[in-house]
C-alpha cells in the first residue's frame, strides 16, 4: 500500500497545528494516524472511543476545510478505532460508542463471580471518564454561576464531608453543568490521585443495569457502584419513568450517602420540577443543595470567548468579541461553536476574521438577538400596552390588570433575558424567586388556553424587538 496517505495526513497536520494551542495539538492530533485514503474515502486511525467521540465533538469545523484543502472536495471521513473489531464508522452516524466504553471499564472492574453478601469486592484501578479539559482553571465565574462555583470548589475540597451531599446542579442544556461537575472531580483526582472517582450519564447507568439484569449480574453491579467514592452523575432526568432503575439507584445513592461518600447530579431542571420520579428518590435529591447553574451573562460570555480564542491560538479583535458577547447569548456550546465555525470559514475562503465575517456566521449559525432587551424595557413596554404607570407595576396590588401585567413581565423577562430569577423579582417590585417562578408558570399555563393573551404576548414581543 502506497504512503502518499500518510504525506497528507501530514500535511493536514501541519495546518491543523498552526491554528490550535500546542497543548491540544499534542493531546489531540499527534496520536492520529493516517490509515488509509481510496476512492474518496479517507480512514483516520484513533485510539480509543472517546478519543473519536471528543473530536467528533470539538474539532469538526477545524477538520473539515482542513481535509478539503488537502484531500479536495467530497471526502467521506471515517474513523478506525484500535481497541475494537470491526471498528470503521462515520462521523455522521451517531452511536454509544463512549458509552460502550465506559460499560467494557466497569465489566473489567466486576469481580468474575457473583458475590456472597459477606464478601468484600476488590477491584482494578478505576477510569473515571474525567475529560482532563474541563477544570477549574478554566472554568470562568460570574453572578450566573458564582454560587455553583463556590459550592463545587467546597465538595472537591472535603468530598462527602460538607453540608452539599448530593449537590444537586441544575440548568438548561450548555450552561456548564458538566464542566463544572467534571472540574469537581478531577480537582478531588488531584488531591487524592487513588480516589474511586466516576463520572457518567444517568442514561448510561440505565443501559448498565439492563444489561446486569440480562446477564444476572445485578448483584456485581450494585456492589460495584457502593463502591464508589465520589459519583459524579449528568441528566439525573433521564431517569424519569424508569422505576426499576430508579429503586436500584436509590439503594446505592443511601449506601454512598450514609458512609460518607460524595453525589454530585445535574439535571435540567430544579427537583420540584422533575416528574416521572419515584418520591422516596427525589425526596434524596433535595437533602442537600440545589443550585441553579444560569445563562451566562455578557461578563462571563466574554470571559469564555477569550479564553477559547487564547487557547486556539488565534488574533481575534476586542469589536468582534463583543460583537459576538452580544449576540450569542443562550449557552457555552453557542459562544465556543462560533469561534470554531469563524476560524474554519477564514481557513476555507482564506480570509481575515473581520466583523463582516463574524456577522454573516451568526446569521447562519446561532439566534440572533435582534435588539438589546432589558428588564427595563420589558417593563416599559408592558406598562405601554397595559396603559399603567410604571411605579403601578412594581406595587404590590391585588388589581387583576395590575397583577396580570406584572406576570406577563416577569415571564417575558424570563423568557429574554438570561437575569436571575431573584433579579428579576427585585427589580419588579422585590419579589422572591418563588413568587417569579410561579408567575411564570401562570403565565405559561394561561398561554396554553387564553387566546387573548396570547395576542397579548405576542403585541408585547413585537414592540420589545421592533
Amino acid at each position: 500500500m502506497s504512503l502518499e496517505h500518510v504525506a497528507l495526513w501530514d500535511k493536514c497536520l501541519a495546518i491543523i497545528k498552526d491554528n490550535v494551542e500546542e497543548v491540544a495539538y499534542e493531546k489531540w492530533f499527534v496520536p492520529i494516524k493516517s490509515y488509509s485514503f481510496e476512492n474518496g474515502e479517507l480512514v483516520l486511525q484513533v485510539p480509543s472511543h472517546f478519543f473519536q467521540e471528543y473530536i467528533e465533538e470539538n474539532y469538526t469545523e477545524l477538520l473539515r476545510p482542513v481535509i478539503t484543502r488537502v484531500y479536495g472536495k467530497g471526502i467521506k471521513l471515517y474513523y478506525k478505532v484500535t481497541v475494537v473489531e470491526n471498528p470503521i464508522a462515520t462521523v455522521n452516524v451517531s452511536s454509544p460508542e463512549k458509552s460502550a466504553t465506559v460499560s467494557r471499564n466497569i465489566r473489567q472492574a466486576l469481580p468474575a463471580q457473583p458475590l456472597s453478601p459477606f464478601q468484600t469486592p476488590e477491584y482494578e484501578d478505576l477510569d473515571s471518564q474525567l475529560n482532563p479539559y474541563y477544570t477549574f482553571d478554566n472554568y470562568y465565574t460570574s453572578d450566573s454561576n458564582k454560587v455553583a462555583r463556590v459550592a463545587g470548589e467546597a465538595v472537591a475540597a472535603s468530598p462527602g464531608h460538607n453540608p452539599f451531599n448530593p449537590m444537586f446542579v441544575y440548568g438548561e442544556s450548555g450552561v456548564g453543568k458538566t464542566h463544572l461537575v467534571q472540574a469537581i472531580g478531577i480537582k478531588i483526582k488531584e488531591q487524592n490521585p487513588r480516589a474511586r472517582v466516576l463520572y457518567l450519564s444517568a442514561n448510561l447507568f440505565q443501559q448498565q443495569y439492563t444489561n446486569a439484569v440480562i446477564h444476572n449480574q445485578l448483584n456485581n453491579f450494585i456492589n460495584f457502584y457502593q463502591s464508589i467514592e465520589v459519583l459524579l452523575m449528568d441528566d439525573i432526568q433521564e431517569f424519569a419513568g424508569k422505576i426499576q432503575t430508579q429503586n436500584t439507584f436509590f439503594h446505592i445513592f443511601n449506601h454512598l450517602h450514609l458512609n460518607g461518600r460524595q453525589l454530585v447530579l445535574t439535571c435540567d431542571r430544579p427537583p420540584v420540577e422533575l416528574e416521572g420520579i419515584v418520591p422516596r428518590l427525589l425526596t434524596r435529591f433535595k437533602w442537600g443543595l440545589q443550585v441553579e447553574v444560569e445563562h451566562p451573562d455578557y461578563a462571563l460570555r466574554r470571559s469564555i470567548l477569550h479564553n477559547k480564542i487564547e487557547r486556539d491560538g488565534l488574533v481575534i479583535s476586542d469589536e468582534i468579541v463583543d460583537y459576538i458577547a452580544r449576540n450569542v447569548t443562550d449557552n457555552v456550546r453557542d459562544l465556543e461553536g462560533t469561534i470554531v465555525s469563524l476560524m474554519a470559514h477564514a481557513m476555507a475562503f482564506n480570509r481575515e476574521v473581520t466583523l463582516e465575517l463574524a456577522e454573516q456566521v451568526l446569521a447562519r449559525s446561532v439566534r440572533m438577538v435582534k435588539k438589546q432587551i432589558t428588564i427595563d424595557s420589558i417593563k416599559d413596554t408592558v406598562c405601554n400596552y397595559y396603559n399603567i404607570k410604571p411605579e403601578k407595576l412594581v406595587m404590590r396590588s391585588r388589581k387583576r390588570e395590575i397583577v396580570v401585567a406584572r406576570q406577563v413581565a416577569m415571564y417575558l423577562s424570563k423568557k429574554h433575558t438570561s437575569t436571575a430569577l431573584a433579579s428579576i423579582g427585585s427589580l419588579l417590585g422585590r419579589y422572591d424567586h418563588a413568587t417569579v417562578l410561579y408567575a411564570c408558570k401562570t403565565i405559561e399555563g394561561q398561554l396554553q388556553v387564553d387566546k387573548e393573551l396570547q395576542k397579548a404576548v405576542n403585541e408585547i414581543e413585537q414592540m420589545m424587538t421592533a
